[in-house]
């Protein structure tokens, strides 16, 4: 093996660590599937890679000693994505915990998460799955006929069926799993429908809920490179989907629309199954307003503690950042522990925070909120301030619900 890089993180004091975690894309964009929304097949293209790359590995152990030793607390988790990671082979992922395994401090707890479409996962991928602890989030975007319009193969079949039968093989293997569902422009219609089906049909008790927001540049413009000029005010026809000048995507939520789906689906979960059913935007909200740390970057003040690697070595800012303007470096060069505390990381993450407008400032619900991702900040606001959050119409009216049922959850966690 080449030269290896070395860490130059200085030292913390006694009872302070080092953590961060990376999202890792073994197989680069390459999928299975063709689903229309999806804002990380263009990568290929747009990062100049071979139409059929793999992660070395070179690479591979070059990652996993990096990480280890560059994470100083207790835990590492290192997360497996895509495209579709399953495309990789199960010797790939069985060389993964060897070196896991090889490199882990004692005392250090290693786990693995997989994101996954499931079509390509059978008996011998569950059983390594459950083998080795590996926490599992499958993409399901509701019932068939909702699932089917956005996710077929590349050839253009539906694939419900199988992600089903990969939810049944899970369950059945207590393979812990998250049902990850993209909330886009039609699944917002059907908030109830597409609660139930998630919590009552798929066989498990998280539920991950992603708003389906991507400019209409995405392809070749990183979102935080939006300028001004282009960004249409909070409530305007270009701040909508389906206008032929929209700022978005016609397949991206409509934000009023996000709004009414988080409010129903909230109401449905806090009727029926609070405490039961792991919701994570819905989790981390009550946990916010109970005083405690946002649980989700989104929500979260500052970001940056969750990167995104590619195949070939390169690390990026954030997966929704993979764009040559947010390459951090290379770890077969630099060590990933130096690139993911660098000065231009730590500016990334502070931004979030920094580059808030007014408008948000000024809101009652900053400290739920604190702008969401940057990625969707794509709009102006009333007066006329860039860098507002496409979701903002969407996010007030939940939030006002959610300041609204406090009180009575308060009462029942005996609070």
């Amino acid at each position: 093996m080449p030269e290896q890089p070395q860490s130059r993180l200085p030292a913390l004091p006694a009872g302070r660590a080092y953590r961060f975690h990376t999202m890792v894309k073994p197989a680069g964009a390459l999928c299975n599937l063709d689903c229309p929304y999806c804002f990380y097949l263009h990568k290929t293209e747009l990062l100049a890679h071979e139409r059929n790359a793999r992660m070395s590995d070179e690479v591979l152990e070059q990652h996993i000693r990096q990480t280890i030793e560059a994470n100083t607390g207790d835990e590492v988790v290192f997360s497996w994505q895509g495209g579709e990671p399953t495309i990789m082979d199960l010797p790939f992922f069985e060389r993964v915990v060897a070196l896991q395994a090889s490199y882990r401090k004692p005392g250090q707890r290693i786990e693995n998460d997989l994101q996954s479409n499931g079509v390509l996962l059978d008996d011998e991928w569950v059983a390594f799955l459950k083998r080795h602890g590996f926490m599992v989030g499958l993409s399901i975007d509701g019932p068939q006929d909702l699932h089917d319009k956005y996710r077929p193969t590349k050839g253009g079949t539906p694939t419900f069926d199988k992600v089903m039968r990969a939810a049944r093989m899970l369950a059945a293997a207590e393979v812990p799993f998250a049902a990850l569902c993209v909330v886009n422009r039609e699944v917002a219609q059907r908030p109830r429908e597409v609660y139930r089906f998630l919590a009552d049909a798929v066989g498990t008790w998280r539920v991950q809920f992603t708003p389906c927001v991507e400019p209409r540049g995405f392809r070749h413009d990183a979102p935080a490179r939006l300028a001004p000029a282009q960004m249409p005010e909070l409530g305007s026809e270009r701040s909508r989907p389906g206008h032929p000048l929209s700022v978005v995507t016609d397949w991206s939520v409509d934000a009023r629309d996000y709004g009414r789906f988080l409010c129903e689906v909230w109401d449905e979960w806090l009727a029926r199954d609070f405490g039961r059913i792991h919701v994570n935007l819905f989790e981390t909200a009550v946990a916010q307003s109970l005083g405690l740390p946002a649980q989700m970057c989104t929500s979260a003040p500052i970001c940056g503690k969750a990167l995104a690697l590619e195949h070939d070595g390169r690390l990026y800012s954030c997966d929704h950042f993979v764009y040559p303007d947010f390459e951090l470096g290379d770890i077969r060069r630099t060590h990933e522990g130096d690139l993911a505390f660098s000065k231009a990381q730590v500016d990334f993450g502070l931004a979030k925070r920094d580059r808030l407008p007014g408008h948000c400032r000024r809101c009652p619900h900053l400290n739920m909120c604190w702008g969401e991702c940057p990625k969707n900040r794509l709009l102006r606001t009333p007066d006329g301030e860039p860098g507002l959050n496409y979701l903002c119409e969407g996010l007030t009216a939940f939030y006002a619900r959610v300041a609204q049922d406090m009180p009575a959850i308060r009462q029942r966690l005996g609070r």
